[in-house]
C-alpha cells in the first residue's frame, strides 16, 4: 500500500500511453514518471526525508500532480494549501505542519513573500515554473534536470501521506491526517465503483488541493488513464477542455456545476465524450441535477464525503433493479446523497444513540468507519477524541435513510435552524429556491431572533439578466413549504461567498 507503486504500475503497463495533458504539454507515462523521479531526486538532495512535511501552494498544474507522487516516493508528507486562504491562515498552517520546503506556483508569489516574511522555518522554495523576478528560490527546470531517484522509501502502510487542512471557517485550521493505506484503499474502491480504466480521461477541474478532485490523482494513475489539467475554473475553459480533450469523467462541486449548466450556450456544447459526471463537496438541489442531466446527457452520480474519509462515503449509483424503474423513479434515487461507498461502513444515529429506522423520514447523524477514515487531526489529540465515538467518526451531517439503504442529507448539524421550537433544514428551503427560474445560487441560514429564537434567512444570486424581488421569492417558498420554513428575509448578492474549493460559506453570511 505504497502510493508510489501506483505510478510504477502505470509506467510498466502503459509506458507510451498519454498520462498528462495541460494545454500544449503532453506527457506519456514514461515521461511523467521520469519527471516525478527527477523531482524526488531534487527534493531528496534538498534534505527531504520520510515523514517530513512539504507544503504546496498552486492552482491546478502538472507539477502539482508530480509533487503528489514525488512526495510519496520519498515517504514525505504533502500538505496542499488552499490558494484562497488569507496570508495569516497560510502562515498558521505552514507553522503548524512544520514544513521546511515550499513548492509554489509563480502566480502565488505575493502569498509566498508573506509566508517567507513570517515563517522562518521555510528554508527553501521551489517554484513550479519560472521564479518571479527577484523572488529567489529554485526554478522547476532545475528540479526536472536533477538525477532521477528510483528508490522508493520503505514505509508502513499507515505512514502519513497527506495533511489536508480544513478551511478554518469555524476556528483555527486543523490538519486531517491521511495515510498511504487510506488513500490507496480509496483509490482502489473508486476504480471498482466507477469502472475506471485506461480508456478514461479525467478532468482535473475542481482544485487539486481539495479532495473533491485530488483522489483521482491516484485512481486514474492506477488504471493508466489520462489526467487532463484545467488550471482554473472558468466556464468557457471547462467546456473547451471537455470538447478538445474528450474528457470522459470528472467530479465538480455544485456551485461549479450550477454555473456550467446555466452558462449561455451550454446546451449547444459538444459533451458527447462524457460517460459520467459526478458532483460532490456539498449538497445539490434536485432542480440543478435535472439541468446537469439535460445539459451533459450522461450518467449523473451524486457523491458525499469528507476530507476525513479520503473522501467518499456515498455514491448515488443505481442498483441493478433500480435501473429498471421508470425515469422519474430512477431520478429520485440519482438525486439522493447515495448508498454507502464500498470502502466504508455507515450508520445514521438518532439522538437516542440508536440507528434510525430506514423509513426515509427519521433524521439522525451519519457516522462512518473503515480503512479510508482518518486516524485523526495533526497535533490535536483532544479534537481527535471528540470526533470519534466508539470507533465511529461523527460526521456532523444529518440525514435520513430509506429502505434501499440510500441516504439523503437534510443539513449540517451546525446549519439546522430552530425557529419557534420547529426544526428547519436549510437544504430543503434551498432546493425550493433553486426551482425559481431567476435563481442562480442560494444559501439559507439562521440568524438570532428575540421572539422566535432564530429566523430563516436566505442569500440569493440571480442569473444574468434575471430579476426577482424579496416578496416574490418569499411567496414562492410559502407556496411550496410550511409557512415557518419560508425565509423571512432575502438578501440579493452578486455572488455567494465561497471557499477555495467552491463551497458556499454560510458562516460569512451569518456574520455579514
Amino acid at each position: 500500500m505504497h502510493l508510489a507503486s501506483l505510478l510504477e504500475r502505470a509506467r510498466e503497463l502503459h509506458p507510451d500511453q498519454p498520462a498528462v495533458v495541460e494545454g500544449d504539454l503532453r506527457l506519456t507515462y514514461r515521461q511523467f514518471s521520469r519527471r516525478v523521479a527527477s523531482l524526488a531526486g531534487w527534493m531528496h538532495a534538498s534534505g527531504v526525508r520520510a515523514g517530513e512535511r512539504v507544503a504546496l501552494l498552486d492552482h491546478n498544474s502538472t507539477p502539482f500532480l508530480e509533487a503528489y507522487f514525488a512526495a510519496a516516493q520519498l515517504g514525505a508528507v504533502l500538505a496542499p494549501l488552499n490558494t484562497r486562504l488569507s496570508h495569516k491562515e497560510l502562515a498558521f498552517i505552514v507553522e503548524d505542519c512544520g514544513a521546511e520546503l515550499l513548492l509554489a506556483g509563480p502566480e502565488c508569489a505575493p502569498a509566498v513573500a508573506a509566508l517567507l516574511g513570517t515563517n522562518p522555518s521555510i528554508r527553501r522554495v521551489l517554484w513550479l515554473g519560472v521564479p518571479p523576478a527577484g523572488a529567489g528560490g529554485s526554478a522547476y527546470a532545475e528540479a526536472l534536470a536533477c538525477e532521477p531517484r528510483s528508490e522508493r522509501a520503505p514505509l508502513d502502510p499507515d505512514s502519513l501521506a497527506h495533511l489536508y487542512y480544513t478551511s478554518g471557517t469555524t476556528g483555527r485550521p486543523k490538519g486531517v491526517m491521511l495515510s498511504h493505506r487510506n488513500v490507496w484503499v480509496h483509490a482502489l474502491s473508486t476504480v471498482a465503483e466507477l469502472g475506471l480504466s485506461d480508456r478514461d480521461r479525467w478532468g482535473h477541474i475542481a482544485p487539486l488541493f481539495h479532495l473533491a478532485d485530488a483522489w483521482a490523482t491516484f485512481a486514474i494513475t492506477w488504471v493508466g488513464g489520462v489526467h487532463v489539467v484545467v488550471p482554473r475554473f472558468e466556464e468557457e475553459a471547462v467546456f473547451g477542455a471537455i470538447e478538445r480533450e474528450r474528457i470522459t469523467i470528472t467530479n465538480l462541486v455544485p456551485t461549479m456545476l450550477t454555473r456550467l449548466v446555466r452558462h449561455p450556450g451550454a446546451d449547444a456544447r459538444d459533451v458527447r465524450s462524457l460517460r459520467r459526471i459526478l458532483s460532490g463537496g456539498a449538497p445539490i438541489a434536485p432542480e440543478v441535477v435535472r439541468e446537469i442531466m439535460r445539459v451533459f446527457r450522461c450518467e449523473y452520480v451524486q457523491t458525499y464525503g469528507m476530507t476525513e474519509t479520503s473522501p467518499y462515503l456515498t455514491l448515488s449509483l443505481l442498483k441493478a433493479h433500480l435501473s429498471q424503474l421508470p425515469p422519474d423513479e430512477q431520478f429520485r434515487y440519482r438525486a439522493k446523497t447515495g448508498r454507502p461507498f464500498a470502502a466504508v461502513e455507515l450508520d445514521v444515529v438518532g439522538e437516542d444513540g440508536r440507528s434510525v429506522p430506514r423509513d426515509g423520514a427519521s433524521v439522525g447523524e451519519i457516522r462512518a468507519r473503515g480503512a479510508t477514515v482518518t486516524s485523526g487531526y495533526w497535533k490535536r489529540p483532544d479534537e481527535t477524541r471528540a470526533a470519534f465515538d466508539n470507533g465511529w467518526l461523527k460526521t456532523g451531517d444529518l440525514a435520513t435513510v430509506d429502505a434501499e439503504g440510500y441516504l439523503q442529507i437534510v443539513d449540517r448539524k451546525k446549519d439546522m435552524i430552530i425557529t419557534g421550537g420547529e426544526k428547519v433544514y436549510s437544504t430543503e428551503v434551498e432546493n425550493v429556491l433553486y426551482e425559481h427560474a431567476a435563481v442562480l445560487e442560494a444559501a439559507v441560514y439562521g440568524l438570532p431572533d428575540d421572539v422566535w429564537g432564530e429566523r430563516v434567512c436566505a442569500a440569493v444570486a440571480l442569473r444574468v439578466g434575471a430579476t426577482a424581488s424579496e416578496p416574490e421569492l418569499i411567496a414562492f417558498c410559502r407556496e411550496r413549504l410550511t409557512h415557518y420554513k419560508a425565509p423571512r428575509t432575502v438578501r440579493f448578492v452578486p455572488e455567494l461567498p465561497k471557499t477555495g474549493s467552491g463551497k458556499i460559506q454560510k458562516s460569512v453570511l451569518r456574520s455579514s
